[in-house]
């Protein structure tokens, strides 16, 4: 039996962010005040919030060059989640 669904652990490995940023930008993009802003750029606000939150609740010490590298993988997190769902959709139609 699974004790818990998702761990911080989770969020600092490429696989865990990619699905809890397609699952949360997915679930929060049709809220009012959210609805306006591109879903990429939702996706990819969505992702930096996630990964610097991981490495803040994950690291020993926080250093500034993981933030920045959080910033750059951010993108990376953001372009799997918004591919991944597109590729499931094109599948579905």
């Amino acid at each position: 039996m699974i004790e818990q669904f998702l761990t911080w652990g989770d969020l600092v490995t490429y696989g865990g962010a990619v699905m809890a940023v397609l699952i949360i930008t997915e679930f929060t993009k049709d809220l009012p005040g959210i609805r306006c802003i591109p879903t990429r750029l939702w996706a990819y606000l969505v992702s930096l919030v996630l990964l610097v939150a991981a490495v803040v609740f994950t690291a020993d010490k926080v250093r500034a060059e993981d933030i920045l590298l959080c910033f750059i993988n951010g993108v990376i997190v953001a372009m799997a989640a918004v591919g991944s769902y597109h590729a499931v959709q094109e599948q579905m139609e």
